[in-house]
């Protein structure tokens, strides 16, 4: 409806000989102002040096004339906006293509027959999977779904640093680390094997910093080579039993990716893609330490000394950039050469016509400064690349380190809130498989809304009281929403009473209206990388139906409009599901 709106603007326009105008359509605050509303005459009163309300009535009377189908008229309001009214058979007919379309409902065709690699999560391998993880992965997994729902091919593409110092200090701590001859290793869970390596890997960290750095150093070479047998066996087994528990943990946040990128694999390519650059004069040899502040992120650590390195000076070809190390002294390729790799990589795998790269903020300046690089040495590669930041996840006990042990871990997040939804729900009348069930969906719906809800790039302080609560903002209160439609339903099709469109009532339920918005939302979400902006209008769209909820009686063989309202509240749950479906979050059956 907005873009037919808009559409007949432009046309009123051109028929009153009116420049096309920049002008925007968007849905009002309050439905007694109708439906959706319009600037066009404010903005075009400047240029045509006319009175915006008097102008307005012009192009009021043009639009009139013919009037998009569903819209009932427009109304000239305050200094020169334009109202539009639609009509009760406009809702109805809504409400029966919910119901024809159901899952397929809020998805459309605008970008069918495009190819979208959406790269997200990255954890790194001999490290376990931490609560940054789950910002990325929440986001990437939901910017996924929002491109399906645009009619795109989607392939989800994980990228995973299986080599680098973080691994070198991990297998010096393994190294290190005695075990215990009545406890060997393989005895002990996934998830205690992951406890040892992140042990491990402190260990080295603390080693690196307390004069073992040429050691450590020396033994990332090995793994690079792969010159020595005892290192390459616990290097093999570090890589095994990281991937195996990462897989676990994306089992429980619903992600399945189609590709796995490693370090060691984009290493040799990105430093070839280098050397090719140095031939043409993109790169350059330094015997001076790289400038620049180290940045906080282990994965963007190409700052180091480049005495005898390879580097790109960013700062050529654009001031507000610096140097960086694509290949390091010891001939090593750094971050930033394996991210050229990368993306090599990525289209010989799979040739697609968008990539986009979900990280933390963190390392916007480095990506700047690569996708700088990519620009000369991978043209048509850069074009196609997106990078997507957001902020870091954090609880209210502050920042978090690797390096000194004080990880959060995705799974104790997780593991955290499932035990408070656990005694939430422990005096209701459910077998234990059924509040096992519950608790999985709402837990991990609680973290994933927690980091939706607000707009992809700032911080998140985590708030455990409100991610579980059954009322309001939170992930819960639109999981029960959904299943308290459920149960309608339920006692709808034991009371005999079946959906329809057959008898309408003559007033417009607030929510009604609202179920009309969502193939909009979703579409305006994709566009801006916006999940918030779906979250934002299921949280209203489950408010409005609770308060139907709460003041009409649905489910009535006296009321002969408790078909409609029968069909209102399974065109509700399709559109829950069909959002939070789009968001990642699974609703469960009884709540």
């Amino acid at each position: 409806m907005k873009e037919l709106l808009a559409q007949s603007i432009r046309d009123s326009l051109q028929v009153l000989g009116i420049t096309s105008e920049t002008f925007s359509v968007e849905q009002t605050d309050n439905f007694t102002h109708g439906d959706y509303a319009t600037n066009v005459a404010l903005v075009a009163a400047k240029s045509q040096k006319r009175n915006p309300k008097e102008l307005a009535r012009e192009i009021a009377d043009r639009l009139s004339k013919k009037l998009p189908k569903g819209v009932e008229r427009v109304e000239v309001a305050g200094p020169g906006f334009l109202n539009f009214f639609l009509s009760r058979e406009y809702f109805s007919d809504t409400v029966k293509e919910i119901l024809a379309d159901e899952k397929d409902y809020g998805r459309n065709k605008t970008l069918k027959g495009k190819k979208v690699m959406v790269e997200y999560t990255d954890p790194n391998p001999f490290k376990e999977l931490h609560i940054g993880h789950l910002m990325s992965n929440t986001i990437g997994e939901s910017i996924a779904r929002l491109f399906e729902a645009q009619g795109a091919v989607v392939k989800r593409a994980c990228y995973q640093g299986d080599v680098g110092l973080h691994v070198a200090k991990a297998i010096w701590g393994m190294q290190s680390v005695p075990t215990r001859d009545d406890m060997p290793l393989e005895k002990l869970s996934l998830e205690a094997k992951m406890r040892y390596l992140g042990h491990a890997y402190q260990l080295g960290a603390a080693a690196y910093e307390d004069g073992r750095k040429d050691d450590i150093e020396m033994l990332n070479r090995m793994i690079y080579d792969r010159s020595d047998q005892a290192v390459n066996k616990l290097y093999i087994w570090g890589r095994k039993i990281s991937l195996e528990y990462f897989e676990e943990q994306y089992k429980k946040l619903g992600t399945k990716f189609d590709f796995f990128f490693f370090e060691s694999e984009a290493a040799p390519t990105g430093k070839e893609v280098v050397e090719k650059g140095l031939k043409g004069g993109i790169f350059e040899k330094s015997d001076l330490p790289a400038p620049g502040v180290a940045p906080a992120s282990a994965r963007h650590a190409g700052w180091r000394q480049a005495g005898g390195a390879v580097i790109f000076r960013a700062e050529k070809h654009d001031q507000t950039l610096h140097t960086r190390v694509f290949v390091n002294s010891q001939g090593l390729p750094t971050y930033e050469a394996k991210e050229l790799g990368l993306a090599l990589m990525k289209e010989r795998e799979w040739h697609h016509d968008a990539s986009i790269v979900i990280t933390g903020n963190e390392v916007n300046d480095y990506f700047r400064v690569l996708l700088a690089a990519m620009k000369l040495v991978l043209p048509e590669l850069a074009e196609k690349t997106e990078h997507l930041s957001h902020g870091m996840l954090r609880l209210p006990t502050g920042k978090m380190s690797s390096r000194k042990g004080e990880v959060i871990t995705a799974d104790s997040l997780i593991m955290q809130i499932a035990a408070l939804v656990e005694k939430k729900i422990e005096e209701r009348d459910y077998s234990d498989e059924q509040k096992a069930s519950i608790t999985d969906k709402v837990s991990v719906g609680a973290i994933k809304y927690s980091i939706l809800r607000q707009a992809v790039g700032g911080d998140i302080i985590f708030d455990f009281d409100k991610s579980i609560s059954f009322e309001g903002d939170s992930g819960p209160y639109l999981q029960y929403a959904a299943t308290r439609a459920q149960s309608v339903l339920l006692k709808a099709k034991k009371e005999g009473i079946k959906a329809s469109v057959a008898h309408v009532p003559a007033e417009v339920v607030p929510f009604e209206r609202l179920l009309s918005y969502f193939p909009e939302t979703v579409a305006r979400a994709a566009r801006e990388f916006a999940p918030h902006l779906l979250v934002t209008y299921l949280i209203e769209l489950a408010g409005a139906f609770n308060s139907f909820y709460a003041h009409e009686q649905i489910v009535s063989r006296e009321d002969e409009h408790s078909s409609y309202k029968v069909a209102l509240t399974t065109a509700f749950r399709v559109v829950m599901e069909n959002g939070l479906g789009i968001l990642g979050v699974s609703i469960p059956e009884k709540m």
